[in-house]
């Protein structure tokens, strides 16, 4: 039934005319909170799976990869396969397929279903950051780099609140039932997602992107530093609690210490991507490389009280970047702007997976002080890259 009314959405009479820019940013955003909640919700459920199906770590990792893997590998088929289709179509049917997979994981299927569940779910989300991004720049043309950092940062709100949703009601209720409450909360969101994309892509988006020349040389170099900047940042998370608990701090601090790094990373992705609008994006990214090389440097070296006073700004800087970088992919590409973003979510979310396994090699054998300065070295890599970007920026007519 849900998806019956949600699809049938994509053929309604209201003119595209009634669904002004603000009305696709809203529900861009909700796309994105409700797929970046539902990735960052199973963490919750990895403890209660491992006792239910006896699993070692690393079958819960793998479990678990099923879901991140296939969301990473197919962004570029997801978004080749629905080309042709509306924004609006592409969102729902994401957010579709991703509860239904969901509903596949709550079903009493053991750990088979479990598993085809992940991937099912993992297939929808795949769908929607290149969809959702295009949308938002079709939406805004050359005034999308403040909305895309609003999209960017709904994203760590779904992070925020879905994860701390099930943990709170795992104790209480069946994790089965959980995963219930999750599935009926995307079809919620699928509904009124439905209601506020438009059928048709907007004119003055699609102009904009035509125009553009001169840009599309610059996308790769644009890509490869987005993968650079995901790397440090997930090389620096994977050894953050093992930085606290090695000062003196315990469990609960370490908790802190994350909380204090996430707040200012979500911090971060409005304020950069304001501040990139402002003073440009090449000054922008290079300021917060450089501010996160010093910064990792300086809680590595100073004691957990100073060290906690400085995550909120090291998250701005860890986080802020991404922002400024997604809003330069429809810069640096001429016209399949849903396409520049499915290869670029594909790097940056393989680095995600990838970075934490090749720093984690580099602890087992140089220490872990090493492999977090290795993680600052990555940032000051950036720095030159950066500077490659002001010609394909500057040919782009982007204010850098």
């Amino acid at each position: 039934m849900v998806i019956t009314t949600a699809l049938a959405s994509d053929t309604a009479a209201r003119p595209d005319a009634a669904s002004p820019p603000t009305r696709s940013l809203v529900g861009a955003c909700l796309a994105h909170a409700i797929h970046d909640g539902y990735t960052d919700g199973l963490y919750a459920f990895l403890p209660v799976w491992q006792a239910q199906f006896g699993l070692s770590y690393a079958a819960l990792a793998l479990v678990r990869a099923l879901y991140y893997g296939t969301m990473g590998a197919l962004q570029v088929p997801a978004n080749l396969v629905l080309r042709r289709r509306s924004h609006r179509f592409a969102l729902v049917s994401s957010i579709v397929l991703a509860a239904s997979g969901l509903a596949v994981v709550a079903l009493p299927l053991g750990l088979a279903g479990l598993c085809v569940g992940l991937v099912i779910a993992g297939m929808g989300s795949s769908i929607q950051h290149p969809r959702a991004s295009a949308l938002v720049d079709d939406a805004y043309g050359s005034a999308a780099q403040g909305p895309l950092g609003i999209y960017n940062f709904s994203g760590d709100l779904g992070k925020a609140i879905l994860p701390a949703l099930i943990a709170l009601l795992l104790p209480i209720i069946a994790w089965h039932d959980v995963m219930w409450l999750l599935v009926a909360l995307g079809a919620v969101v699928c509904i009124a997602v439905a209601a506020l994309t438009p059928r048709r892509r907007y004119a003055q988006g699609m102009a904009t992107h035509s125009s553009r020349a001169g840009g599309r040389d610059g996308f790769a170099l644009l890509t490869l530093i987005g993968a650079l900047d995901t790397a440090v940042r997930m090389g620096f998370l994977l050894f953050l609690p093992f930085l606290v608990r090695e000062k003196g701090g315990a469990s609960a601090t370490v908790g802190i210490a994350l909380a204090l790094l996430f707040i200012g990373g979500a911090l971060g992705k409005v304020t950069c991507s304001w501040l990139g609008t402002r003073f440009g994006a090449i000054g922008c990214v290079a300021a917060t490389e450089a501010a996160t090389a010093i910064l990792i440097v300086a809680v590595l070296l100073l004691p957990l009280s100073v060290t906690l006073c400085l995550l909120p700004l090291l998250g701005i800087a860890l986080n802020g970047t991404s922002s400024v970088l997604y809003a330069a992919v429809p810069t640096l590409t001429r016209r399949d702007t849903a396409r520049a973003f499915a290869i670029f979510y594909t790097a940056v979310i393989g680095s995600g997976g990838l970075a934490p396994v090749a720093f984690g090699a580099l602890a087992d054998h140089m220490g872990k002080t090493a492999a977090m300065l290795a993680a600052a070295a990555t940032a000051l890599v950036i720095l030159p890259l950066v500077a490659m970007l002001r010609r394909p920026l500057s040919q782009a007519r982007i204010p850098e």
